[in-house]
């Protein structure tokens, strides 16, 4: 899909679903529905599926529009970057995911560090605060937005040990790289997390 349609979609969903939370008219109601079925028929000529599957699929979100918060750790060790292989497409990426009702920020990297690599860890410092969606980031293309908080965690404990989710954990050299999940992480964020280890005084990058 091309960016442009992509981010029409992306406003013309958010606008129905704000507009059927904020609703006080059943003329709203049915003005944003129809908003709303229309988004979902762009999608599906865009992705070749049928209309109701993407409506009921965009209907899941309720509530004001807003992104999502996904939390990912940078730890490093020898001078080698850990990766997770996620289990759902066999690829690479930085340990993280949603953040959970009730976590900090913080907490919620150092939770997902242990869960999926068995490591111990405290987040010093955030390196970064991305957006999914935004094609600068060499993202595949996302319906929802959500923003991508990266922390620089040390390490304090544990042992390097997979989980169901991650079934293999590894600590990578810059020119060892493996195949990337690119949902979760790209390229170029690895490569500038390898120039934050050269030169931590870096401000943190965003958007």
């Amino acid at each position: 899909m091309t960016s442009p349609w992509l981010g029409w979609i992306q406003q013309l969903q958010g606008i129905a679903q704000t507009g059927l939370h904020y609703k006080n008219h059943p003329f709203d109601t049915e003005r944003y529905e129809q908003i709303q079925a229309i988004a979902a028929a762009m999608l599906a000529a865009q992705i070749d599926t049928d209309p109701p599957t993407v409506l009921n699929f965009m209907q899941q979100e309720q509530g004001h529009a807003t992104p999502k918060v996904d939390v990912r750790g940078v730890v490093f060790r020898d001078q080698k970057i850990l990766l997770v292989q996620e289990q759902s497409d066999e690829l690479w990426a930085l340990p993280g995911g949603w953040a959970d009702i009730g976590d900090s920020p913080s907490h919620a990297v150092e939770r997902e560090i242990f869960e999926e690599a068995g490591l111990t860890a405290r987040a010093t410092q955030l390196l970064a605060c991305y957006d999914r969606a935004h094609p600068r980031h060499g993202h595949p293309p996302a319906l929802h937005h959500s923003y991508r908080l990266v922390f620089h965690c040390e390490i304090t404990g544990g042992q390097l040990t997979p989980s169901y989710e991650t079934p293999a954990v590894d600590f990578f050299g810059p020119n060892d790289i493996p195949p990337l999940s690119l949902g979760r992480t790209g390229p170029d964020q690895i490569q500038r997390f390898f120039d934050y280890l050269k030169n931590p005084n870096q401000p943190t990058d965003f958007d």
